[in-house]
């Protein structure tokens, strides 16, 4: 069996809208946790949508499996994103479903430093790119969910010798369900849930271990186009990695995040939605804290 220590600890990385983990190797997800917010899983009419995300996330520290820091006080990442996202809504439904076709281009810039001058390093570039279909359903003018799958590509730069990686040199399917309930005057709740299954990194011989990931938001419809209320993400790293097929023992990664989160809706068919979320209850990851803008607009 194999452990993961010391230093090995806090080589972080980035993929997709900026990964921030340490569970997994490199301590990343192939998803960007806590990335989704209000009006999640409501698929709009047929048509072609732009959605860009926007993250700012730092930390300090990475956490072990009894919740001690591990790494040294000079510790530091800061990772931004700016993530265009396309959505194509077709005009024919399958069913009583819409289908829905996208694309995710995460663009990155990472700076790690462990030790200043001696561990730090700093990339910027195209991260692992999403694609993915899936499938909505209008259960009344409030009620909609979806099923999805999505595929992460490897398409980042990756070095198995570097300290920071915005790719992770592997591929990953992603099963997704979601509920979104949407009052302009009232309750609204949305949950996106998702279970992520990796494959092996061929360089590293390394594959991370099997995810399940809760994005959820929690607020109430003011009546003037916004919503106020809480959002963040439930993580649970759910098998052992695996290491040339030994186990990793005591690695799986925990952690949830809530904070404030507000929504504005134009009325003129687009919205965007703002963030910021802290986290806590970790495990096997990095503890920090994350602000993040979502754009929704029609083209």
């Amino acid at each position: 069996m194999k452990t993961k220590t010391g230093l090995a600890l806090a080589v972080l990385g980035v993929l997709g809208l900026t990964q921030h983990s340490q569970a997994t190797e490199g301590g990343n997800s192939s998803y960007p946790v806590g990335v989704e917010n209000f009006t999640c899983c409501a698929v709009p009419p047929p048509g072609q949508y732009g959605i860009l995300y926007a993250q700012h996330y730092t930390t300090d520290k990475v956490v072990d499996n009894d919740g001690k820091t591990v790494t040294p006080d000079t510790f530091e990442v800061t990772a931004n994103a700016i993530v265009p996202r396309f959505i194509w809504v077709l005009d024919q439904p399958v069913g009583d479903a819409s289908v829905a076709l996208h694309a995710i281009m995460p663009l990155v810039d990472l700076d790690v430093t462990v030790v200043p001058g001696v561990v730090e390093q700093s990339k910027q570039g195209l991260g692992d790119m999403t694609f993915g279909v899936a499938f909505g359903w209008h259960h009344s003018q409030s009620l909609h969910t979806l099923a999805a799958l999505d595929v992460i590509a490897p398409t980042g730069a990756y070095d198995k010798g570097d300290t920071a990686n915005i790719g992770r040199n592997h591929w990953a399917i992603q099963p997704v369900y979601g509920v979104s309930l949407i009052n302009p005057n009232g309750l609204n709740a949305d949950l996106k849930s998702m279970w992520t299954y990796n494959l092996e990194n061929s360089a590293t011989s390394y594959k991370d271990g099997q995810e399940l990931i809760f994005d959820y938001a929690l607020g109430w419809g003011m009546g003037n186009g916004l919503v106020l209320g809480v959002g963040g993400y439930v993580y649970n790293q759910i098998t052992d990695d695996t290491q040339d097929g030994d186990k990793v023992e005591n690695n799986r990664g925990k952690a949830l995040a809530i904070g404030p989160s507000v929504r504005y809706d134009s009325g003129k068919g687009w919205f965007a939605t703002l963030k910021y979320q802290s986290e806590s209850s970790v495990r096997n990851r990095a503890e920090g804290q994350a602000l993040w803008l979502k754009a929704v607009y029609p083209f």
